[in-house]
């Protein structure tokens, strides 16, 4: 028996399900899909209690929660298990690692489902709660979309007021790059060269009809984030009219960032010029780090640092380049 393949026997998927009795939409949440990633996973513990306690009941439609999406990851206490389900998520007919067992499960979840609300939050300090949205409805090769307007309803109501979107096209961009640099034939190469690795649950929803929204809570440590996951849920199922739940307005006003580039982290020794948080703005030329023989990696034009990790394996991402973007959630 492979390592991998005891692993499977080891962990199980625990989904909480409910029903309701009349018609309508199917919502699932997801959280610990990066298994440090902990906020989601009380809210939906905390929101499960109160359906099952009798404090909250859905009425119509189903409502399917996963509090640890990714136990492997979990039991580590880190991002992956063997690699980071976030990326490469579709059907295997031969699994060759632990994130390619649950796929084949939580693919078809999700194929069951309408809508998805994805729960995480991030490694750097000071960050506000962001979203994380799709691209308009378009019929382009990359990522077609046709249910823009329900997602970006979505988006405007689970709470945080900062809203990004672009990030297959900033990561396909980054594909092409990668494929220009020599490299090894080991799977983790592979992969980091198909555009395919860049599909997430929230691309995989999409891909299949369905729509998407990622809520990053905060920081991992932050202990306001399982609140804002908890809101996040709660008026997700407001919206859909899943749960006599108040619906609360929309923010104002919201920040919306397209994300435009990706700059990968070539070698161990590559460093920031400083601790970098999200949205840090930067203007064209300010040195944002430096490779391991000195030369500086600097911004393109201004705009903001987004997703920037110290820590990230050579080859993969290192940092996103954001600027505004002129799209309203809301008309």
């Amino acid at each position: 028996m492979t390592e991998a393949e005891a692993r499977a026997q080891t962990y199980h998927l625990r989904t909480h399900q409910f029903f309701g009795l009349r018609p309508g939409p199917r919502l699932i949440v997801l959280a610990a899909v990066h298994g440090n990633e902990v906020c989601g996973m009380h809210a939906i513990e905390r929101v499960a209690r109160e359906l099952t306690e009798g404090a909250l009941r859905i009425e119509r439609g189903v409502l399917t929660m996963v509090p640890v999406t990714n136990p492997l990851a979990n039991a580590l206490g880190q991002r992956g298990g063997d690699r980071n389900l976030n990326r490469n998520l579709r059907p295997a007919a031969a699994p060759q690692d632990f994130e390619d067992r649950i796929a084949n499960v939580l693919c078809r979840l999700l194929d069951a489902h309408d809508a998805l609300l994805d729960l995480h939050s991030f490694l750097a300090a000071g960050g506000e709660p962001f979203a994380l949205v799709g691209p308009p409805d378009n019929d382009g090769d990359l990522e077609p979309f046709a249910r823009s307007a329900e997602e970006s309803a979505l988006a405007a109501h689970v709470g945080p007021a900062r809203i990004v979107e672009g990030w297959m096209a900033a990561y396909d961009r980054g594909v092409r790059r990668r494929r220009q640099r020599p490299g090894s034939a080991e799977r983790q190469h592979l992969l980091n060269n198909d555009p395919n690795y860049g599909v997430g649950t929230t691309e995989y929803m999409r891909a299949r009809g369905g729509y998407a929204v990622t809520v990053e809570c905060g920081q991992h440590e932050d202990p306001a984030a399982p609140e804002v996951a908890y809101r996040a849920i709660m008026q997700a199922l407001a919206l859909l009219r899943l749960a006599p739940v108040p619906l609360a307005p929309p923010v104002p006003r919201h920040e919306v960032i397209r994300l435009v580039d990706v700059t990968d982290r070539l070698h161990p020794d590559d460093t920031f010029v400083r601790a970098w948080s999200s949205f840090d703005a930067v203007r064209a030329g300010e040195p944002i780090g430096r490779r391991h023989d000195g030369t500086l990696v600097t911004a393109p034009a201004d705009g903001r640092v987004v997703f920037p990790n110290a820590r990230a394996e050579p080859g993969q991402e290192w940092f996103y380049f954001a600027q505004p973007s002129a799209r309203t959630l809301l008309d």
